[in-house]
Parts: C-alpha cells; structure tokens; sequence
C-alpha cells in the first residue's frame, strides 16, 4: 500500500467533487460540498447512535439500502437537527434537486448536514448552491470539498492510499470533518470515502462496520456524541478487479486498507479538537479480552480530569488508573503498570497499580510535546486497544461558549 501525497477523492477514477460557498454561513467560507459518481456505485453507512438524529440521517438510513448511490450532497453551516417534519422534508428536497441536476433519482444521493442544531434550513440558498455545485463539478476541486464540510475545524483531514488487488490499481481516499461533539459510539463526524474496487455492497457494509469500531469509535474529544455523525462510502467498480463476494484475500486486502484510511481521518480528527493543543494516543496492551482493552483505553480518552491534566503537563497517572477503574473492563488494578511516551522518550509513573518514584521534570518534557503515548500495561492477557484524543484546554470553553452566536 502506498500513500499518495496531494491527491483526494476526485482522484479516485470516476470520481468528482466541488465546494462552493452557497451563503449559509456568515463567514463567507465554502459551505456546499458535493461528491459523484459518474458510473454507478454501491454505498455502505455507519450512522450515529445518538436517540436524537439529525433529518439527513433518518434520510439516510433509508437511502443506504438504493442498490445504486451515486451522489452525496453536504452543507455546513446548519445541521438540519431538531427540526420537525419541515427539517426532514428540507432533505428530501436536497436529495431530489441533486438528483434533478445529475440525472440520478432521490434515493441515489446521500445528504448529508452540519452546523447550528435547530434553526430552519435556509432551503433558497441550499437549492440555488446544488444547482451551482452540480454545473462546477471537476476532477481539480476536491481541495475545495474538503474545505466545504468543515465548521470549527482548523485544517482540512484527507488522506488517499493506491493498493493492488490482481494487478488492479485500487485507489482508497477519503476527507473528513471533526473538532468537537465528538465521542466513541458511531458517533464519529462525518466522513466521505471514494473507492473504484469492485466489491459487493453487503461486504462494503460489513468491511465498513468493523472498520469504525477500531477507528472513529476510538475517538473521544469531549464526550459529546452528535446528532449528525456518519461515515459514507461509494465504491464504483471501475478497478474491474474480480467481483468481491467472499471474505477472501482481496477483501482482506481491501479491508487493510480502508482500515488505514479509517485509522489516518480519526487521528487527524483527534489532533484537531477544539482548542486542542495536543494529540492523545492511549495504548491498552495485555488485556484479558479485546473488549476489556478497548473499554479502558476508551475511558482513558475521554476522562476530562486526564485531558485537563495532560493540557496542563501534569503526570497525574492517578487519573488514567481512576478512569480505567470505571470503564467496566476486566482488570486486575494490582497489576497495572503506566508509561508516558513520545519521539523524545519514555517514562513510568505507575508500577503493580500504585506510584513510583520518577523524574517530575522529564515527565513534564514528554507531557509538553504535541503527541503524548499513555501506554496502559494491564499484565492480565494477550489483548490489545489504542484510542485516540486531545488535551482539554481553556480555548474550548471559548470556542464553544459562543459557538451558536
């Protein structure tokens, strides 16, 4: 497998995108992203678990099942969430002028919404930026889609990888959007995925599935699980390898793949929490099962107390031992050994569940760095888990304490 540097989901063969700024936002920053197949594709989803859904995902989880699924169109600005009848019939409307535009029928396109929770879509200029997107559409603006589907994001989260499957080129890209309201529980953000394999649609589904629960749902920035998060992927078949039907060694090739392009987006989106100033990596290793480790590094993450302390530098491994404690995994605390870690080195602060004497000050110069690795050795089996997130830093409490006005 390889990464292909500045290349994105239009480069993906029979792929197009655009962002354009359709007047949602205030800023006057692109707000309309539109993605498309040229040639039929199947479609696979993963939808937020959040009891509260946004119009765009109730629209959604009927759309997934179409047997072809050829656009996705996105706004950001407004999440379409919490409003009534009027809100889910402003998807329908996307959904029906985008397919009006490419030719396709509604539940070929994909909606897709993010923004300001319960304010009215401003359906004029929603209607009026499709038609302008759907007559800009080229292979050269993915760039410009990546930047469409941000909010409070910082930098644009994109990634594409080329892998071969019998000789075929299989092209694997993605772009993301993510930087607070985000926490394990699919429940991700919203992620976009182009791929040309030749794959059949309830694999797609599956690969899909289990790729999120190793990647998004790994993910914690404040605990907050968003009533718009999805993951959408399109797989053309323009690869013209052999059909996938079977978990054979092609899936598994493809999956590998589709799982680093998972893993790359749910870093970034960690990176660039809200007022975050560094990138958290929890490694949960000799847990007893899978499920134990993943419960403790996913409690680690979203612990507010060790975010806080890890913004401050602090070592406080109290924290990390007091949040796996409460994460219902199978442990034995007298067994738990912690190191912090980083490219400039590695320390332990706890051993066998309790303190050890250590260097408070180089503690405190691996805990300064823009990553920091908590390793989390539970000395009770052969299972591991990392999660993924971010320190928690006053600028968060800024960002969105008026994020609505």
């Amino acid at each position: 497998m390889k990464i292909l540097e500045n290349k994105t989901i239009s480069d993906v063969p029979g792929f197009q995108a655009v962002g354009i700024y359709s007047g949602v936002r205030r800023s006057g920053k692109k707000d309309l992203c539109l993605i498309y197949s040229q040639k039929p594709a199947v479609a696979a989803a993963t939808f937020t678990k959040n009891k509260v859904k946004a119009a765009p995902v109730l629209l959604n989880m009927e759309h997934v099942k179409s047997e072809n699924t050829q656009a996705i169109v996105i706004n950001s600005g407004n999440a379409n969430a919490c409003t009534g009848s009027e809100g889910f019939e402003d998807a329908v409307t996307m959904a029906k002028v985008t397919a009006k535009e490419l030719g396709l029928t509604p539940p070929e396109v994909m909606v897709c919404s993010t923004g300001i929770i319960g304010v009215p879509m401003p359906m004029d200029k929603i209607t009026k930026g499709i038609e302008t997107a759907c007559k800009s559409l080229d292979q050269n603006h993915a760039d410009s889609a990546a930047k469409a589907i941000m909010t409070t994001d910082t930098f644009t989260k994109k990634i594409t990888v080329l892998t071969h499957i019998e000789g075929k080129d299989i092209y694997i890209s993605g772009i993301a959007k993510g930087s607070g309201m985000i926490h394990p529980n699919m429940g991700t953000m919203l992620s976009f995925i182009t791929t040309n394999i030749n794959i059949e649609k309830s694999l797609l589904q599956a690969a899909l599935k289990n790729s999120v629960e190793d990647t998004y749902n790994m993910v914690s920035v404040d605990g907050d699980t968003s009533t718009n998060d999805m993951v959408i992927v399109l797989a053309n078949g323009l690869a013209k390898n052999s059909f996938i039907t079977t978990t054979n060694d092609s899936y598994v090739k493809f999956k590998e793949a589709l799982d680093f392009v998972n893993k790359t987006l749910a870093k970034l989106i960690a990176k660039d929490g809200e007022g975050a100033t560094k990138l958290i990596e929890t490694n949960v290793i000799h847990a007893k099962t899978k499920k134990d480790a993943k419960l403790c590094a996913k409690s680690v993450i979203s612990s507010s107390l060790v975010k806080s302390a890890l913004f401050g530098s602090d070592a406080n491994w109290g924290r990390i031992l007091c949040a796996i404690g409460y994460a219902d995994g199978d442990f034995t605390p007298e067994k738990v050994d912690i190191f912090f870690k980083n490219p400039i080195g590695s320390i332990q602060v706890a051993k066998d569940g309790m303190g050890i004497p250590f260097d408070e000050d180089t503690a405190k110069s691996i805990l300064e760095q823009e990553y920091v690795n908590i390793l989390i050795d539970l000395k009770d089996g052969e299972s591991s888990a990392t999660s993924w997130g971010c320190d928690l830093s006053y600028d968060y409490v800024k960002i969105n304490g008026c994020y609505r006005t």
